[in-house]
Parts: C-alpha cells; sequence; structure tokens
C-alpha cells in the first residue's frame, strides 16, 4: 500500500493511474478514511483519487461497490480530512511558526510540494481572514492542504477549527460524492479514470476562481477603507 501512495503523490500521470485501478479493486471505508487523512495532511495527495471512485463503486455494482454507501463514504472521507487538519494544526502548535517555515525549507518539505511561499500565502490567507479561511480554504487547491499550519501557528481555538474544517471538508467530499454519483450513471468503468481526471480540471478551475473572487473582495475592502479614511 505505502508503494502506491508512493506512486500517486508523484505526478506522474501514469502513477496515478495505477493507484487508481487500484483502489478500485481494494476500496472500502478505512481506506477511504485513511488516504484521506494522507490528503489532508502535508503530504500532497489528490483527494479525486479516492472520493469520486469510491462514491462510483458505492452506486454500482462494478467490484465491490455494494459492499459501500455513498452517504458513508463522504462521511468517512470527511472525518479522514479532519484527522488529516489535526496533523497539520498540532503539528504547528507545538513546535511553532520558526520549525514550521525551517521544515518547508526542507529538501522533503519540496518533495511533498511545499516551500515557505506556499507556507506564507496560507498563513497570510487566514490572517486576513479569520476563522472562516478554515472553511474557504478547504475548497482552494494547494491552499486546502495547509490552511491548518496558520491555524496552529495562531492557536485557534480547536472547536471552531474542527466545525469550521469539518464543514469545509464535508462541502469539498459532498461534491466529489455527487461528481462519482453522477459518473456511476454515465460513464463505463474503463473510462472512470480518464472522465475523473477532466472533471477534476474543471474542479481546479472553480477553486481557483473562488480563490481570484475572495482575493478580489479583499483588495476592494482595502481600497474601500482607505479611500474613506482619505
Amino acid at each position: 500500500m505505502l508503494d502506491m501512495i508512493l506512486l500517486a503523490v508523484s505526478g506522474d500521470g501514469g502513477f496515478a493511474a495505477d493507484f487508481f485501478q487500484w483502489f478500485i479493486q481494494n476500496a472500502n471505508y478505512w481506506f477511504v478514511f485513511l488516504f484521506m487523512v494522507v490528503e489532508s495532511s502535508f503530504v500532497p495527495f489528490p483527494s479525486e483519487l479516492v472520493v469520486p471512485p469510491a462514491a462510483y463503486l458505492a452506486c454500482t455494482n462494478y467490484g465491490i461497490g455494494g459492499e459501500m454507501n455513498i452517504y458513508m463514504v463522504v462521511v468517512m472521507a470527511t472525518l479522514g480530512a479532519l484527522v488529516g487538519a489535526y496533523i497539520n494544526y498540532f503539528l504547528a502548535l507545538w513546535v511553532g511558526r520558526p520549525v514550521v517555515y525551517r521544515l518547508a525549507d526542507t529538501k522533503f518539505a519540496h518533495a511533498m510540494l511545499i516551500d515557505r511561499d506556499k507556507v506564507e500565502r496560507a498563513e497570510k490567507y487566514f490572517d486576513k481572514h479569520g476563522a472562516v479561511s478554515t472553511l474557504i480554504g478547504r475548497l482552494i487547491p494547494v491552499i486546502r492542504q495547509l490552511i491548518s499550519l496558520p491555524a496552529g501557528l495562531a492557536k485557534m481555538n480547536l472547536l471552531t477549527f474542527s466545525i469550521f474544517t469539518g464543514i469545509g471538508a464535508l462541502i469539498w467530499n459532498a461534491i466529489l460524492g455527487a461528481l462519482g454519483y453522477w459518473l456511476s450513471l454515465h460513464v463505463d468503468p474503463n473510462m472512470l479514470f480518464d472522465k475523473v481526471e477532466e472533471y477534476n480540471q474543471y474542479l481546479s478551475w472553480a477553486g481557483y476562481a473562488l480563490f481570484a473572487i475572495c482575493l478580489a473582495y479583499i483588495l476592494w475592502n482595502a481600497f474601500k477603507r482607505k479611500k474613506e479614511k482619505a
């Protein structure tokens, strides 16, 4: 199983396809939970390789799909995402800001596609938006995996963090689950990986659009306040 994780995070489409096929053959609730823990922590594992195929299987008789329920797939994925977010939260809370940034500069962090610039962007995003950023950040590519770090650095209330993170993760996983359900109605299993990749691009664009809207709102408010003070 570790081999599949390393292949999936390598970023090679062939490796991702191999993992996808392995997951379809072995999917169950615990694997959904485990891989979503990985996805939500500091390892850049794509949730799109887990929730849509699991939801697809839950809605069809393909493979072992009859053994799962789509609602439980979303619930287990959300619980996994929350546990993974706790890993980043407590890592930042316990080791502190200087250590987090030193870790971001290491070769291991770079291999995990994390660097100082990404951590700084996540921290600035959190500082400007407060608690609600943990919700919105769960829907934005790159920010999604790192938004828990500034929450831990800021010593955000754990209950507040859990609520906003849980809601954001639930929304994202519900979207992925709905995608899996829709694909189960229209897509042959042999074409599933290609279609998930295709629609994942659309979801990524939607996430970037959401980020652009949030950024535009921040800049508009900042400009408005400066104009009022003038």
